[in-house]
């Protein structure tokens, strides 16, 4: 895709999934991918600009734009609706932030979830006593334009892994993982059923048991 195009339809993961996921860790449901959890999350360098930031879970919306620009994160910012996670790329990392003051600002009146950035963010200082959730695998002040081509609402590869909208996005204070949205449903109760059985394990050891 050369040139600009925009997709407004997305076909969310459903509501409840969604919901369930928020209390599931991202370790938990990428083990209960089994051989595919590997392949799921987002690469190492993708962490949260801020300690101890609240879990999120949301449908993907995405965005990729090109080299110095963030014209098509604006546009997918105006199309998300709540509970959504913006998914912005851009391959030429440090060529123009992608998010900052503002952007957040209008996420937060929007009801985003939270933002998953390959690229740089700015305004951090601003962003983080905003309380809004996002992760980037920089932090640069370059100033972007908002002119170029890039895409919405189609397949990204952000930091190793296909995103696809509507997929679910889930972030923690170890990683994102994105879970196809058509396997969402059975991956999360997986997810559960692993978590209530190391919380089994937690009680005995707090009663003097062995791990």
């Amino acid at each position: 895709m050369s040139a600009s195009h925009v997709f407004l339809k997305v076909r969310r993961v459903d509501p409840g999934t969604v919901a369930s996921a928020r209390d599931v860790t991202v370790a938990d449901i990428h083990e209960s991918m089994g051989t595919r959890g590997r392949a799921a999350l987002l690469g190492a360098r993708m962490r949260p600009i801020k300690e101890g930031q609240a879990r999120i879970a949301g449908p993907a919306v995405t965005a990729f734009c090109w080299p110095g620009d963030n014209l098509m994160m604006h546009r997918a910012l105006y199309l998300a609706q709540p509970g959504d996670v913006l998914v912005v790329v851009c391959q030429a990392e440090l060529s123009g932030a992608q998010w900052g003051d503002l952007a957040t600002r209008y996420a937060q009146q929007k009801g985003l979830a939270g933002v998953v950035v390959q690229g740089c963010v700015r305004d951090v200082d601003q962003v983080r006593a905003l309380g809004f959730p996002v992760w980037s695998t920089h932090i640069w002040p370059i100033h972007p334009d908002k002119r170029g081509h890039g895409f919405v609402n189609a397949p990204v590869v952000c930091e190793g892994v296909e995103v696809r909208p509507g997929d679910l996005i889930v972030a923690d204070g170890d990683a994102v993982v994105c879970v196809p949205r058509d396997e969402a449903a059975a991956i999360i109760n997986a997810a559960h059923t692993k978590m209530q059985k190391e919380d089994e394990v937690a009680e005995k050891v707090r009663a003097g048991g062995a791990v």
